[in-house]
């Protein structure tokens, strides 16, 4: 068994014996279940898939919560360990600093995918117990539940640069909370007042795409609310895509170079911490 391996069943055993895992499954199965009830009733006057409905309402919920989950679990990965002693001990052993990194990574990874597996994937099995829908619209629900994964990634990674730079726990933990509301909601905020206070409409199609597509939460917004037609519709985000020439492929980019730039900073950054 490798290094990474055993390191990424350590965090997923952490997680087990924290109530990580079952608090994170609970929390997105309970929201999950409650927004697919809520968005049911409408359907049948927009005949509108109760998949596209939920998917929509899904996305939204997870623009704000997954980002925040994520952030949470990985905000102390290194400084955490460093406080508590158990860094200089593991640094004792044949292991790799940047194998400790990607071991501890992937097993967040894991969690955040046992959550959104159990969490979103038990809504769709009561969706299609209840209605039944088409393969659009299920692989409309199944990218969703894939690009949610890449958007917890995205902050995990966020967080694991945080937890190089900082000293202590608390800076990290206002440090996190910082990165969440600045991505989340500030930005967006932001942008909105630039465009409001744009009378000269200096801003153009192609700077506003760039500007809404270099933030990994917007970019996982518009990939999955333009994607797919049905769910577009369902949205009122029909043709944004191709407006703003925002192709999906790019956009999947765009969010996994947000996942790999931190992480390999984290890597260079604890390379060469000191003890």
């Amino acid at each position: 068994m490798s290094v990474i391996t055993i390191l990424a069943m350590k965090e997923i055993r952490d997680g087990l014996r924290n109530r990580w895992i079952a608090a994170t499954v609970l929390l997105l199965t309970s929201l999950a279940l409650a927004l697919y009830f809520l968005g049911s009733a409408p359907t049948g006057n927009v005949k509108a898939s109760s998949l596209d409905v939920t998917v929509v309402s899904l996305v939204n919920l997870s623009v704000y919560l997954l980002p925040l989950i994520a952030l949470m679990l990985s905000f102390d990965a290194l400084v955490g360990e460093f406080e508590r002693g158990s860094m200089l001990l593991l640094l004792t052993y044949p292991v790799s600093r940047w194998e400790i990194v990607v071991g501890k990574f992937v097993g967040h990874m894991t969690i955040l995918l046992i959550a959104i597996l159990i969490g979103y994937g038990g809504t769709a099995l009561a969706i299609a117990l209840a209605t039944g829908s088409s393969a659009e619209h299920w692989l409309a629900y199944i990218v969703m539940m894939a690009s949610s994964w890449l958007l917890g990634g995205v902050f995990l990674a966020l967080g694991y640069v945080i937890s190089s730079l900082v000293q202590e726990r608390a800076t990290a933990l206002g440090a996190a909370i910082g990165v969440w509301l600045t991505a989340v909601v500030l930005y967006d905020f932001a942008l909105m007042g630039v465009l409001l206070a744009d009378r000269e409409q200096a801003i153009s199609q192609n700077l506003f795409s760039a500007l809404l597509a270099i933030n990994p939460t917007d970019a996982y917004r518009v990939f999955n609310l333009t994607g797919f037609e049905s769910v577009s519709q369902v949205a009122g985000m029909a043709n944004i895509g191709v407006k703003f020439d925002l192709d999906p492929w790019l956009l999947l980019t765009i969010l996994g170079m947000w996942v790999v730039l931190p992480v390999t900073i984290t890597i260079l950054r604890f390379d060469r911490r000191e003890l």
